[in-house]
């Protein structure tokens, strides 16, 4: 994960614009999981597609690419189709921070099809995992792109979207779906694909409750996800993990958002090397000076989002480099990959940016990475 190079390497937080056709599809999977044995044309469609993005990514300049999440409905409830015991009655999920504005709220729509966990909880997507991971292979084969990624749902992000009805408690409950999804986990890394771990939970977990948590409730939540996830990747470098932290992806006021300053210090402990943060929308920009504060671990990457994911402004090259550049001067540029807040497409129905401003805002971040990486060589040739 350490870089051997001082340009500004680009990546994004893996979910992107799927197909019409594909969308439509995951749609109707989502909503009846039978009838993705009747849609004989979906692998052949995955098959075009995933190469189509990759391409893509490549022509607009990002060096770290995906496969979009393109066979995945959802970055947390596709896990549905490959764990067995998720196949009882929707928990409702709540928004604090929506809670309190119900108007604005009623505007908001996402519907995906949520479960809850009634039964033992065992891994039988094999096949979708090694299906997923040869599909992006051959298309990096393809296209010639070099580093890829792939996602994954956290342990912890999936007992929030799907509630536990079986175990004892909590605790129990994490550690059966850490044992679970270990084998996808240990399946993409040991295929040479970087894994990211999808943590929303992370942040997100503390206001995705009618009410949100104390900060020290929260804390202990944090540190029993974090334990869980480092039990899920023992056996993974961590050098080929990043994770990906996250306060959701989606438009609303945000005022119940932990604080980063409140919680670094635990997410400092997770195994990946590589930390994936939003830092580009209102509510997240100033904690660059986090890391002022907070010391990034030998070893650790980080991968500050610098273009929003909420918003179909397209930002300025400038304003790109000027958010890398500072991230550059408190923690390196050898230790910073430059992002996205989050995905462009987290569920395939849920379009916050509109698919065709996607590619230019990451255009917009591979010229601005560009545009630092120039900057700051010739400051450091200056001082030598």
């Amino acid at each position: 994960m350490l870089k051997e190079t001082d340009r500004i390497l680009t990546t994004h937080a893996g979910s992107l614009p799927r197909p019409a056709q594909i969308e439509e599809l995951l749609v109707a999977i989502d909503r009846d999981a039978t009838v993705r044995g009747a849609t004989k044309d979906l692998s052949r469609l995955l098959d075009d597609a995933v190469r189509d993005i990759i391409e893509s990514q490549r022509a607009v300049g990002i060096d770290i690419v995906s496969d979009g999440e393109a066979s995945k409905f959802g970055y947390s409830t596709y896990v549905r189709e490959r764990l067995t015991g998720l196949d009882g009655p929707p928990a409702p999920l709540a928004l604090a921070d929506l809670a309190d504005f119900p108007d604005f709220a009623s505007t908001i729509r996402l519907e995906i099809t949520t479960a809850s966990c009634v039964g033992p909880v065992t891994f039988r997507g094999a096949e979708a995992v090694e299906t997923d991971i040869r599909r992006l292979k051959r298309a990096l084969a393809d296209t010639g792109a070099e580093t890829a990624f792939m996602t994954a749902a956290s342990p912890g992000i999936i007992s929030l979207f799907l509630a536990n009805n079986h175990y004892s408690n909590q605790e129990a409950y994490l550690y059966a779906l850490a044992d679970a999804m270990k084998a996808e986990y240990d399946m993409i890394a040991q295929a040479g694909i970087i894994l990211q771990l999808d943590c929303p939970d992370l942040a997100l977990g503390r206001h995705l409750s009618p009410l949100p948590l104390s900060v020290s409730d929260f804390r202990k939540k944090v540190a029993l996800h974090i334990e869980v996830l480092n039990h899920a990747t023992r056996d993974i470098d961590p050098e080929r993990m990043r994770i990906h932290l996250c306060w959701g992806n989606y438009v609303s006021p945000h005022h119940h958002d932990v604080e980063l300053a409140d919680i670094i210090d635990l997410i400092y402990r997770v195994r990946p090397a590589g930390i994936s943060l939003e830092a580009a929308n209102p509510r997240h920009e100033h904690e660059w000076t986090v890391f002022e504060r907070h010391r990034l671990p030998d070893g650790k990457v980080l991968i500050p989002g610098v273009i929003d994911t909420c918003t179909n402004y397209v930002e300025h090259p400038e304003v790109v480099a000027q958010r890398i550049k500072r991230f550059a001067d408190v923690v390196g540029v050898r230790n910073l990959i430059a992002g996205t807040d989050c995905g462009f497409a987290t569920f395939a129905n849920f379009h916050t940016i509109d698919p065709g401003i996607c590619w230019l805002k990451l255009k917009s971040l591979a010229d601005g990475a560009a545009m630092a990486s120039e900057t700051l060589a010739s400051r450091n040739r200056v001082l030598a």
